[in-house]
């Protein structure tokens, strides 16, 4: 399999994406708004762009749609909830679907409500699993539910779906929010080793915008999949965030609210 992650280097932090088959050439494009960069870093792959994926509908993840389907003729897939909102859809996808690039990609399609109600993750498999999570799940970080979302939805497609993907899964956002994303686990957990140590790193110069996760990593610095740690908890408590009910969903919900302020 091949992985390109592209950096658009725009005020919204973008990650675009191409996958590729080995054997064919042949790639897909994930949420591609920087459409010159993506078709740049193609032909400098021999890469065919075949199909452009959409994780969601807002213009920062499709914006350069019809670009890259005027250039390469790629059919446009996304949520079948998103049709109405995006234009030029050829197939609404659904929980379960699998796309298949070339001879050696499938595509695995998970439905992920949260951050919009019509988000699609999409999982590929092979020798360390690879999650192409759009604006659900960050590195240190989620998605924010302004736009059409909802976050108890959040929190179901996380703790239903992703906290059951397995914890080598390399993670693959929609945006580079590493930074920001650490500093607010630090407000809460201003022990924590793992996000502290990550933190100093990604301060070098391009250290967050070529930065890899994976869920392992994740359950040490992100917030959001340690909802039982003690200092978390009181944090929340401290700021009148959290009732007595100190349940997993209401400190998800609780640090979610306490993030869009943050």
């Amino acid at each position: 399999m091949i992985i390109k992650q592209i950096y658009t280097y725009n005020n919204y932090r973008n990650f675009n994406y191409l996958i590729g088959c080995p054997i064919t050439r042949e790639a897909v494009a994930i949420d591609p708004l920087a459409y010159k960069l993506c078709l740049t870093k193609a032909k400098e792959n021999d890469l065919n762009i075949t199909a452009v994926i959409n994780t969601h509908e807002h213009l920062d993840h499709t914006g350069g749609n019809d670009k890259i389907i005027k250039y390469t003729g790629a059919k446009l897939y996304a949520h079948k909830n998103a049709k109405k909102m995006i234009a030029g859809v050829d197939v609404g996808l659904r929980a379960g679907d699998v796309i298949n690039i070339g001879r050696s990609i499938k595509i695995e399609v998970l439905d992920t409500p949260g951050h919009t109600m019509s988000h699609i993750c999409l999982l590929v498999r092979g020798d360390h699993d690879a999650l192409f999570c759009g604006d659900t799940l960050f590195n240190a970080g989620v998605g924010n539910c302004h736009n059409g979302g909802n976050p108890l939805s959040l929190y179901n497609t996380f703790y239903n779906q992703l906290i059951k993907l397995d914890k080598k899964t390399k993670i693959y956002p929609g945006h580079d929010y590493l930074i920001n994303n650490l500093e607010f686990t630090l407000s809460l957990e201003p022990n924590n080793k793992d996000a502290f140590e990550l933190l100093q790193m990604s301060k070098k110069q391009n250290y967050s915008i070529n930065y890899v996760s994976s869920f392992e990593t994740e359950f040490k610095i992100n917030t959001f999949f340690r909802l039982k740690e003690k200092n978390i908890v009181e944090s929340l408590r401290s700021k009148n965030l959290l009732s007595k009910n100190d349940s997993p969903q209401e400190v998800f919900l609780a640090l979610r609210e306490l993030r869009n302020s943050w």
